[in-house]
């Protein structure tokens, strides 16, 4: 009649053939049971049903570890795994709980302000919070992209929240894809080939922001779209947003920079930059420039300096650090200028890894 054998204390399976326990509670195989305790090692630690007939030979009891193909190692594995995907359900829904939440709250400030709704410095604020307090290996451009997203949603639940888009015709389509990544995948966009039809859309109500790309020093007077806006034009047009506001780019992403201008007021973020727009006389230097700047208080970045050939005066885009309002006493300080400076708009100093405060 067989033995009955209870586990061993390193509760490996027993069975009645083979050798013991594969000799491993004897130290023969120490990496099954390396970290037994040695007096479970001990034979005299079994019971005494089981170390009996071993020790007299009458028996050759087994221990050894399940087998993963048996039934039962399956049986567990599936039943483990079914525990894992029932949690995950669990919290899938109560996200799906708090978004229902979300939106209800959305709906709520809907009905108690007035306006447009979207707030690109919040959103950005809202972001390096998030980033700030994000821990684990979930990445944290997927944060980025679920927020984007969120802020998509409500803000077509206050309106009709259609993105005007100006995008080269060299295949690229990367003012596109920023403008999508930001704003949306599904948000609509309307895609033309110059700056001006995109913004005019803003001007005419059609879309509530146009996605045009950043002023470059070289640019040709079709694409030097800033101008238009310091020329203060009802409704004024502000720049709201830097795109892309993640520098962390994955492969295949546009590397290319666009700025989001809206009929709008821009709201600080809590790390911002301005840009203004000047007009002065074509004979200063850029290197004169810098100083008017910095000697009415303003701590400068890039500058872009256009020049007509034959014109008396240049037109001046200065990004220079800080949240700036057209209240600003700095701007007073500027001179000599042809005209009064315009704060032609802020926008949220785009996020990088090491700003979130726990790399990805």
């Amino acid at each position: 009649m067989p033995v009955v054998q209870p586990p061993c204390p390193c509760s490996t399976t027993m069975a009645d053939t083979a050798m013991l326990c594969s000799e491993a509670c004897f130290g023969y195989q120490v990496d099954l049971h390396k970290d037994l305790a040695p007096a479970q090692q001990a034979p005299e630690y079994w019971p005494d049903i089981v170390m009996r007939p071993i020790l007299s030979g009458l028996a050759s009891p087994v221990l050894s570890a399940p087998d993963a193909s048996s039934p039962a190692s399956t049986d567990g594995a599936e039943a483990a795994l079914g525990m894992l995907r029932a949690k995950l359900d669990a919290i899938d829904n109560e996200l799906h709980d708090l978004l229902i939440q979300r939106a209800e709250t959305v709906r709520s400030i809907a009905t108690t302000k007035s306006g447009v709704s979207i707030r690109p410095g919040r959103e950005a604020a809202i972001i390096r919070r998030l980033l700030g307090r994000h821990r684990g290996q979930f990445p944290e451009q997927t944060i980025i992209r679920i927020w984007r997203e969120l802020f998509a949603g409500s803000n077509s639940m206050q309106r009709n929240f259609t993105i005007s888009v100006c995008d080269s015709d060299d295949g690229s389509a990367a003012m596109t894809q920023i403008a999508r990544e930001h704003f949306g995948a599904l948000t609509p966009l309307r895609i033309y080939g110059s700056p001006a039809q995109a913004i005019a859309d803003v001007s005419s109500g059609q879309t509530m922001v146009a996605v045009v790309p950043a002023p470059l020093d070289d640019e040709s007077p079709r694409a030097a779209w800033w101008t238009a806006l310091l020329h203060h034009d009802a409704p004024r047009i502000h720049i709201v947003a830097r795109l892309p506001v993640w520098n962390t780019r994955p492969e295949g992403a546009p590397r290319a920079d666009a700025m989001a201008v809206a009929a709008i007021a821009p709201d600080p973020s809590g790390d911002d930059r301005a840009l203004l727009g000047l007009e002065i006389a074509a004979d200063i230097s850029r290197a004169r420039l810098t100083q008017m700047l910095i000697n009415a208080g303003f701590s400068v970045g890039n500058t872009i300096l256009r020049r007509v050939p034959g014109a008396d005066d240049a037109h001046v885009l200065a990004d220079v650090a800080g949240f700036v309002e057209d209240s600003d006493p700095r701007l007073a300080a500027l001179t000599p200028l042809l005209r009064p400076p315009v704060v032609l708009g802020c926008y949220a100093v785009p996020v990088h890894s090491s700003q979130a405060g726990n790399a990805a």
